[in-house]
């Protein structure tokens, strides 16, 4: 395969319009409402076989309606599913999407089968099978966090490229993944997370320290498209004007442009074109992969 994908899938629940709760029993009316694929990392996997890769997904989903919907949507879009086990007895993860009107969003997470993938699930097999390993939603994680520096050192030595995109701590403790970052070839923040993640407020600085020890920086930067930080250059790429119909996994979707331009050959300041379209594309319609780029429109 091309990209072996490994984190998070579940359902998102997509609710637009008047979400803000109103507690005392209050009705309210949305203008729109979809369950549809999520999960940083179930959407980078759809984004990428959207783009031509062959793609699989290692994650943990339980055997549940939420799972049968997990697994009929990755496979609608071609996504090979790896399941390491069931984990007995827990729901399949899901997250509720509240999108008011104006630009902005609140995500309630139900973790379920989220957290209990480790380290060990990544086996020498599924390294030897693929050109690249991308890793999403650690903070999520915490038992594939403990190891994933491990994981990586294998992949590495496999000659296997690797990246990683934290997503956000929902605990934010932010805890060091220095370990982890040394051995990465790419690192997918926004601005926000690489912040947090470095302790550095600017990102300039933040992304140097990374760069010094190896790794690429590439930040999603919203509208204003992306920018990326390697050893002996930087670049930057604009977002594309679009009616905006709703954001949730937008930056799932430029990881995988981005990651399609690098496995095709092209040079950081021209994958991460490809990842600022591809991430400004997806905002086409309601939740992450119902607009996914092609091939042909990031071409």
């Amino acid at each position: 395969m091309d990209v072996l994908v490994v984190g998070d899938a579940n359902p998102d629940l997509v609710l637009r319009g008047d979400v803000r709760p109103r507690f005392g029993q209050a009705e309210q009316l949305l203008t729109g409402a979809d369950l549809v694929l999520g999960g940083s990392a179930a959407i980078t996997a759809a984004g990428c076989a959207r783009l031509g890769l062959t793609t699989s997904l290692l994650t943990a989903i339980g055997d549940d309606v939420f799972g049968d919907i997990t697994r009929e949507r990755l496979t609608e879009r071609g996504v090979t599913l790896i399941q390491p086990r069931t984990a007995t007895g827990l729901p399949t993860g899901l997250s509720v999407i509240l999108t008011p009107p104006e630009d902005d969003r609140a995500i309630l997470t139900l973790p379920g089968t989220i957290p209990t993938l480790r380290p060990e699930d990544v086996t020498d097999e599924h390294l030897a099978a693929t050109r690249h390993l991308h890793v999403a939603s650690l903070y999520l994680q915490p038992q594939l966090a403990a190891g994933l520096a491990g994981v990586f050192e294998r992949a590495r030595a496999r000659g296997v490229g690797t990246s990683l995109d934290t997503n956000w701590d929902p605990a934010e403790k932010w805890e060091s993944i220095a370990d982890v970052l040394a051995h990465t070839d790419v690192f997918l923040p926004n601005a926000n997370e690489l912040r947090a993640v470095t302790g550095e407020q600017d990102v300039e600085a933040a992304a140097a320290g990374l760069v010094a020890g190896g790794t690429t920086v590439v930040m999603k930067n919203g509208a204003a498209g992306a920018r990326a930080w390697w050893p002996g250059g930087e670049a930057s790429a604009p977002g594309r004007a679009i009616d905006v119909v709703d954001t949730t996994g937008a930056g799932d979707s430029f990881n995988a442009g981005f990651l399609a331009g690098r496995l095709a050959g092209l040079p950081v300041a021209e994958a991460i074109r490809w990842a600022a379209a591809a991430g400004s594309l997806s905002t086409r319609a309601a939740g992450g992969t119902a607009a996914q780029a092609t091939r042909d429109e990031l071409d």
